[in-house]
């Protein structure tokens, strides 16, 4: 392949884009981070939905490192590699590092500490897929993922580099705001069902649930769910550094 050659990823490809608030304790010197580039159930402002399971087969056949980390989807501006690329009960949980050697991961670096930089993006083709004729929703079962890239643009809120070598609310007693954020942010519940957790408790959650729509997508599925979901965040809320 000549320098004029153009490397273009396999079509048709779908970009994915995930919100990713980077919190500069969680971005490490030598450009170490984590977090989700992708969050099961929820719709982005493309009216696609993602499925636990989605990732399981591609995963499956490939390690983490054939997982390409690039800068705006761009094939020719690798920026790091990926260690860890894992589904858990939230979404798409990824660990990876920038490369420092290469001028573009240290601009990367550099954004992301000053909060320039937070966005996600998953490059994949859907294997299996169905639309919802009513909503237009598209509820993906199956993808074939291809990379994850550092994007400016995101779409889904929700998905984010988490701080889990910190301890959020050791420095003080935390808000009803802060208690909001932790709610949504780790524990990965909606906003109104974060509201309905202050207000009531989990019997506030549990009456929302129980009336939420079928195919609505804001209950949980079942308790384990519930159970999963809270305490994944408990645990990163008291990893210690």
């Amino acid at each position: 392949m000549s320098a004029t050659d153009t490397f273009l990823l396999p079509a048709p490809l779908t970009r994915m884009s995930n919100t990713l608030h980077l919190d500069i304790k969680s971005v490490e010197d030598d450009g170490a981070f984590e977090g989700y580039a992708s969050l099961f159930n929820r719709e982005d402002l493309g009216h696609d939905v993602i499925t636990p399971g989605a990732f399981r087969e591609s995963l499956a056949g490939r390690e983490a490192g054939a997982i390409k980390m690039l800068f705006q989807h761009n094939p020719a501006e690798p920026i790091g590699v990926w260690d860890e690329i894992r589904e858990d009960a939230r979404g798409l949980y990824v660990r990876g590092r920038l490369m420092l050697a290469v001028t573009k991961a240290r601009e990367v670096l550099a954004l992301m500490r000053a909060g320039a930089l937070d966005g996600l993006s998953i490059g994949f083709k859907a294997v299996k897929a169905r639309r919802d004729v009513r909503s237009g929703v598209r509820r993906i079962e199956k993808v074939d993922l291809w990379e994850i890239s550092v994007v400016t643009f995101p779409m889904l809120p929700g998905a984010r580099v988490s701080a889990v070598k910190q301890r959020p609310f050791a420095a003080r007693v935390p808000s009803e705001r802060d208690f909001e954020r932790w709610l949504t942010r780790d524990a990965g519940l909606t906003r109104t069902e974060a509201r309905a957790v202050l207000r009531d408790g989990l019997k506030g959650l549990q009456a929302l649930r129980d009336q939420s729509l079928p195919g609505s997508g804001r209950g949980f599925e079942n308790d384990a769910a519930l159970a999963a979901k809270i305490r994944a965040a408990t645990e990163r809320l008291f990893q210690t550094a």
